[in-house]
């Protein structure tokens, strides 16, 4: 019986060995959690209120100028803004922890990236309990959080199903 349990053992360690570690990540699930309210300014010097867009799906984008890993997961980003722009999805960039001379919104535009630039994120990104960038949270139309994710590839299919998810 002993080698039997140390068999089944041995099994799953191999298949969770074989595991991408990104699956891990996709797994942050957050229980029924309600986002935040917030307000800020946009990069435009335009406030911003979360409550604004009450009722929409929203991807909230916490990232910085420095970030490496934000910048190869800005053009995945882009690439489903531009794929769901006929849906009344708002996808927002949150720079936080930057440099005083940092601009966040030009930095996005040389690169392409036409989201909405919000600015001096710190204090948001505290209370959404932001550790690292980048940092991307799913907010379905009932404003609850369901998915929050520090994925940087790109291509990751699992973030055009969790954005899929929220457009329902």
């Amino acid at each position: 019986m002993k080698l039997v349990w140390s068999g089944i053992s041995i099994l799953a360690l191999l298949f969770l060995s074989f595991m991408p570690l990104h699956v891990a990540d996709a797994a942050a699930k957050v229980e029924e959690s309600v986002a935040p309210h917030f307000e800020l300014t946009r990069a435009d010097g335009q406030p911003f209120n979360l409550h604004d867009y009450a009722g929409k799906p929203v991807i909230l984008h916490f990232w910085a100028t420095w970030c490496p890993y934000c910048k190869k997961l800005q053009p995945g980003l882009e690439k489903l803004r531009i794929k769901y722009q006929h849906t009344d999805l708002q996808m927002i960039g949150i720079s936080f922890n930057e440099d005083a001379d940092a601009n966040p919104a030009q930095s996005l535009l040389d690169r392409g990236i036409g989201m909405i630039t919000l600015v001096k994120g710190d204090e948001v990104a505290g209370l959404y309990e932001v550790k690292g960038t980048p940092t991307t949270v799913f907010i379905d139309r009932s404003g609850h959080i369901v998915w929050i994710t520090h994925i940087a590839d790109p291509n990751d299919v699992n973030l055009d199903k969790a954005l899929q998810y929220i457009l329902q």
